[in-house]
């Protein structure tokens, strides 16, 4: 039974249909299309959006500031002067007392924290963005899967009909001496089973093959019909050296700089702030504290900032931004090691294959020309159709092990290119 998902084909097969139905496809828009349809490549839109509001909120910290507050209290007590002075009657401010307060406040320096916050947010948007092409690169491996699978059964759909036609010839043969009364009608009954046998493959291959047209139009977004001709690949060059271009690779990179700018950021937390202020209000009592009634007031100057608390976790959080960046390296390096044993596995794959391809076609040759042979000694009444139908098998097995071995080569091929990047 054909395998889903098996091997990549390097044999196309036209199926017939109408003209207006008949559609040409290629590997690469089938890639194109299904990257443009997977639903997460709309998470790079969302990523950008995101980093854009966030960077655009933290530039927002440079604009005044401004607050509002008011409060009224009742307090058990006032200040009061029990000393007395002559001519000079003080009164005591009342209990009660009230203010509304606005306050302005224009941020000058803050140590480059906003700058770091903003490299901070377009740096892990970079991270957010390459892991989406991970995932649509591991997506590409999929339609590959799908694409020559397709092409896998196109070509044993044409291997079937290669068969219809030998054993339709020695159909036809047979019926001839039967009807000549030179061979047994069990000879031809024996032919007509084969060839049913055949068509009976030919509707497993067509229905499987129907089967992965359907779960390529979902990848891609679009209804495939059965008579949609999938084109072969072009055949890809093995690179001499195996330079590592996978989008894994950058990924790592772009993690890296993130963990360095974590390390600025926690340099700019720990600087001092400065910014201008502006408090302007009305209550009782106003600045004027011994003035007991409602009056206007106002202030302003520089405010200095300082949050020495931080200086208390800094040196741990370096720390920790130093084992996040051992822990990229590992993972990079892992990743590297991995990939470069998966190159020399396809690598050694490659050329196993290529000398089993040699070998398929000496086969190949030596069983055709037997089956040759066994036509015309059926035809002659030599043999039997049994032993017509062995060699017709006989070659066909050879020739599907061709198939195979080629397929094998085209996916080992196009698996070294996925595996290095160079896709």
């Amino acid at each position: 039974m054909v395998k889903r998902f098996i091997y990549a084909a390097i044999l196309l097969f036209p199926l017939l249909g109408s003209a207006q139905d008949t559609r040409r496809l290629t590997l690469a828009e089938a890639d194109s299309l299904a990257r443009a349809h997977y639903p997460v490549s709309k998470q790079k839109d969302l990523v950008k959006q995101t980093a854009d509001l966030s960077i655009e909120n933290l530039q927002k910290g440079f604009l005044p500031q401004v607050t509002v507050s008011g409060q009224a209290t009742y307090q058990s007590d006032v200040t009061k002067v029990t000393i007395a002075l002559p001519n000079v009657h003080l009164v005591p401010p009342d209990k009660d007392q009230y203010k509304l307060v606005a306050d302005v406040s224009q941020l000058l320096y803050d140590g480059g924290l906003t700058r770091e916050q903003k490299n901070l947010q377009q740096l892990n948007a970079g991270v957010e963005g390459q892991k989406v092409e991970v995932e649509l690169y591991k997506l590409s491996e999929r339609i590959n899967q799908v694409y020559l699978g397709i092409l896998y059964l196109d070509a044993q759909l044409k291997q079937v009909d290669i068969i219809r036609e030998d054993l339709a010839t020695g159909i036809k043969k047979v019926e001839a001496q039967v009807q000549n009364g030179v061979a047994f009608r069990s000879n031809l009954n024996m032919l007509k089973a084969e060839s049913l046998k055949n068509d009976q493959r030919t509707i497993e291959l067509s229905s499987s093959r129907k089967g992965m047209l359907d779960v390529l139009g979902l990848f891609i977004g679009q209804a495939l019909a059965t008579t949609v001709q999938l084109e072969m690949p072009a055949e890809p060059a093995t690179p001499e050296t195996a330079t590592i271009l996978r989008p894994e690779m950058k990924l790592f990179d772009l993690q890296s700089g993130l963990i360095a700018q974590q390390s600025s950021l926690i340099r700019a937390k720990n600087l001092p702030r400065a910014s201008l202020f502006a408090q302007g209000g009305y209550g009782k009592p106003g600045l004027n504290m011994l003035k007991n009634s409602a009056d206007l007031f106002y202030i302003g100057g520089v405010r200095f900032n300082w949050a020495l608390g931080n200086l208390y976790t800094k040196k741990k959080e370096k720390e920790l931004v130093e084992i996040s960046k051992k822990s990229v390296a590992i993972q990079q390096e892992t990743f590297v090691l991995n990939t470069q044993t998966q190159l020399s596995q396809q690598s050694a794959e490659i050329s196993k294959l290529l000398q089993l391809i040699t070998a398929d076609k000496e086969i190949i040759d030596l069983r055709a020309s037997v089956k040759e042979a066994a036509k015309a000694q059926l035809e002659n009444g030599v043999i039997s159709a049994s032993d017509y139908v062995r060699e017709v098998n006989a070659e066909d097995l050879a020739r599907q092990s061709l198939i195979t071995h080629q397929l094998q080569l085209l996916q080992a091929q196009i698996n070294y290119q996925s595996i290095s990047g160079k896709k």
